[in-house]
């Protein structure tokens, strides 16, 4: 499929058929899927990341199964904004699910410190540190879901309100 921004997502969004979030880690991606109204995130297992091809059967199985219109994947940006070997790390995993025929379209969604967070929530919640390890890629892929979902509900208000006027 394609790389959009989000903007570019809101307009070709369907009713009633949910998105999916990507926190990529080096051993682990972390996945989530929002209802199919597009108003909460669930944290999903995570998936072993293996060979891209077994990435991608794994990830386009999900699509499937779930009907998920996109996947917004945070792009670990460095603090101050630029972008370094991990960015380019997810630039390529996404043009190889695209290469391996992934058919929704991806978004990149700034992840800072989402990773940071779940950690944070798991050790506030007194999740032991073993199961921390097993759920925090995919904590992290909720908030970032999470964020995006907030972002796509601003933008729709906002295109209700300017078509109103």
């Amino acid at each position: 499929m394609s790389i959009l921004l989000i903007e570019d997502l809101v307009k070709s969004l369907k009713p009633n058929q949910p998105i999916a979030s990507i926190d990529l880690g080096t051993k682990r991606i972390g996945i989530a899927i929002s209802d199919p109204r597009r108003k909460f995130a669930y944290p999903r297992p995570f998936i072993m990341r293996r060979k891209i091809t077994q990435t991608a059967l794994e990830l386009l199985s999900f699509v499937t199964t779930e009907n998920i219109a996109a996947f917004i994947i945070g792009l670990p940006l460095n603090m101050n904004g630029s972008e370094g070997p991990r960015v380019h790390s997810t630039r390529a995993f996404v043009n190889n699910m695209i290469d391996k025929k992934i058919c929704v379209p991806f978004v990149f969604w700034d992840e800072r410190l989402t990773t940071v967070s779940a950690q944070q929530i798991l050790a506030d919640m007194e999740v032991s540190r073993k199961k921390r390890i097993q759920k925090v890629d995919s904590i992290a892929a909720s908030l970032i879901l999470q964020e995006v979902l907030d972002r796509i509900y601003f933008l729709e208000l906002s295109q209700e309100t300017s078509n109103s006027l």
